[in-house]
């Protein structure tokens, strides 16, 4: 190997990379996270991004739980969910490393409310239209993104 020849090497990125470049790309925020991950667990990724869309923009413009972060508990779900009857013990690990998600996020965030991240109410009409002119979706909503799948990183 010559020197110099490194710089042709793949760059490894992270699915935070992952999920900010889907992101950016005009995925949803839930989609970018949930998909970033899928087919390392098994899932096409152009079928989570159909399974996610809805949830992106605090569940479809509700403003309810942050896209981001439905992405993440999709995301624990399909890797530890339970498949089988009787499996407990796999709702117990979901439910724990989705509170430990949770709590993280929070942590970081203030909130995992999609209007109280955003300062918007993103069900009204006219302040989605606000929301948007703002640029609020370009500078507060891929820092969201990148934490939530650099939380998954940590704990999956």
């Amino acid at each position: 190997m010559h020197e110099g020849d490194n710089i042709f090497q793949e760059i490894a990125l992270t699915k935070s990379d992952d999920a900010y470049a889907l992101f950016m790309k005009r995925f949803t925020c839930s989609a970018a996270v949930f998909s970033a991950f899928s087919e390392d667990l098994g899932l096409d990724e152009d079928a989570a991004k159909k399974i996610a869309c809805g949830f992106g923009a605090g569940i479809s413009k509700s403003g309810n739980i942050c896209g981001a972060v439905s992405g993440g508990v999709m995301v624990i779900g399909l890797k530890y969910g339970k498949a089988e009857a009787g499996d407990e013990a796999a709702t117990v690990k979901t439910r724990a490393l989705v509170g430990k998600f949770i709590d993280e996020f929070t942590r970081k965030n203030g909130s995992v409310n999609c209007t109280a991240l955003l300062g918007y109410e993103l069900s009204n009409p006219t302040a989605y239209k606000a929301a948007r002119k703002s640029g609020v979706f370009l500078s507060k909503c891929p820092a969201l993104v990148r934490d939530a799948a650099d939380i998954l990183e940590k704990i999956l």
